[in-house]
């Protein structure tokens, strides 16, 4: 199904969902809504006003819950804790996978994790830990200890024979990994191998050795680089004596890939991807108050810079007509610039040593760009003011703002991740403030030597 088609299904569920409530017909909605997949009960119930979504709630089947609490967002899951019972919540948490018990154990109540644990076998228990033990964003908080590992010395028919016998294997189980006796990771067997080679042949002739492990410790977004590396289903997670503890599989995967972009947009403008958009007004007034007050700050900075320069805006007037154009031009490159160096951050690709190459590029783009643009707007100008004193001014804090515009998106970045600040939080901020304030400065700066 193309990504239009599904957009458009979750809209049709909504609306559906929304006339069946509006006209009271619980028994419809009941109907509905347990028809869905997990994930898409739990995109509809983030798409729900919080009355409705507390209604729609308590209509999902039992067996369904556990499975949506893992997919609706922080802020959804929590208000959905509170108005679940705790017999129910035990039902809920006690089906999920170790990994997904993981993602969600902090957000339960104590009575309900004690229930869960006490009701866990020791394997399991000892699976649990071995997952909170690590960063959820870590390939340790995404690895699931379920997976199927074998020996180097056994012959493929004794692992098919295994296969039966165990009844079932892990979801996104393409390869069984191979172990030693101390269970030590040595390499993998793919499924297709073992179904497709000859059944007296031992595990170590068809095995793969040149398949690396994950380390627990590696961060989400390189789990996320290292499966498109290599175009990965699910790869094995060693500890340092590489012991064998886990796997990753592409389905999590997606998920931090999702959440990435999610939270790379919504930081730009000081939101978390795990607020819930149908929260209360104060709450979320609270939230961007904060972003709102360091802007209005920037914002004053430039209205300060402005400021300086009033004698001679009362005299040329036409100042105040184009000192945005410099400023916005400014703003734009840096913008490219920035985002450019930030995907290169999040890809691993820009570091100590390319950064320098990277520096001098951009400026170079952007003195080019700036002679461009400046020849443009120096014509239309002294065509505009007929004063070809005017246009080449405007020309020239043009050059200046977008070559320094270059040098901040692409220096901004690298700062903020020095310093552990994320880039995408704070690089727009900061790029804006420098962009207006050179702008402004340069434009009125020159004005004030030349024109005065």
């Amino acid at each position: 199904m193309s990504a239009s088609a599904q957009h458009e299904n979750t809209h049709e569920h909504l609306r559906q969902l929304a006339d069946s409530l509006d006209s009271g017909a619980l028994s419809l909605v009941r109907q509905q809504i347990n028809s869905l997949h997990s994930a898409e009960i739990a995109n509809l119930l983030e798409s729900l006003p919080p009355n409705n979504r507390r209604i729609v709630w308590k209509l999902i089947d039992s067996e369904l819950t556990g499975d949506i609490l893992v997919e609706v967002n922080d802020e959804v899951r929590m208000g959905l804790i509170e108005h679940t019972d705790e017999h129910d919540l035990i039902t809920a948490a006690a089906s999920l996978e170790t990994d997904d018990l993981a993602d969600i154990f902090d957000d339960l109540p104590d009575v309900v994790l004690h229930q869960v644990v006490r009701s866990m076998s020791n394997q399991d228990r000892r699976r649990l830990q071995s997952v909170m033990l690590y960063d959820e964003d870590s390939a340790g908080g995404l690895m699931n200890p379920d997976m199927i590992s074998i020996r180097p010395d056994v012959n493929l028919d004794v692992v098919l024979r295994y296969l039966r016998q165990r009844g079932e294997m892990p979801d996104n189980t393409d390869k069984l990994f191979v172990v030693d006796k101390e269970d030590r990771y040595i390499g993998v067997l793919n499924i297709t191998d073992l179904l497709t080679e000859g059944s007296k042949k031992p595990v170590v002739d068809i095995m793969q050795t040149d398949e690396k492990a994950l380390k627990p410790t590696v961060s989400a977004n390189e789990v996320a680089l290292f499966f498109e590396d290599y175009n990965l289903v699910s790869a094995p997670v060693v500890d340092d004596d590489n012991h064998l503890i886990g796997r990753i599989t592409v389905d999590d995967v997606v998920d931090v890939i999702r959440d990435e972009a999610d939270r790379s947009l919504l930081s730009m403008a000081g939101l978390d991807e795990d607020d819930d958009m149908f929260s209360p007004v104060v709450r979320s007034a609270k939230r961007r108050a904060v972003w709102l007050g360091i802007n209005l700050f920037t914002a004053f900075l430039a209205a300060w810079v402005i400021g300086l320069f009033t004698a001679t805006i009362e005299q040329i007037v036409a100042l105040a007509v184009l000192m945005p154009i410099v400023a916005s031009m400014g703003g734009i490159a840096g913008s490219q610039t920035l985002m450019l160096v930030i995907r290169g951050i999040a890809l691993n690709q820009v570091g100590k040593t390319n950064a320098r190459w990277l520096l001098w590029k951009e400026l170079a783009v952007g003195a080019l760009n700036g002679v461009l643009w400046a020849s443009v707007v120096a014509v239309i100008t002294g065509f505009w003011f007929q004063s070809l004193a005017l246009g080449l001014l405007i020309a020239a804090a043009m050059v200046i703002n977008l070559i320094v515009a270059a040098l901040a998106g692409a220096s901004i970045p690298l700062i903020l991740k020095r310093i552990n600040i994320d880039p995408a939080l704070a690089g727009g901020v900061v790029l804006t403030t420098v962009t207006d304030v050179i702008g402004f400065l340069s434009f009125l700066g020159l004005a004030t030597i030349f024109l005065i």
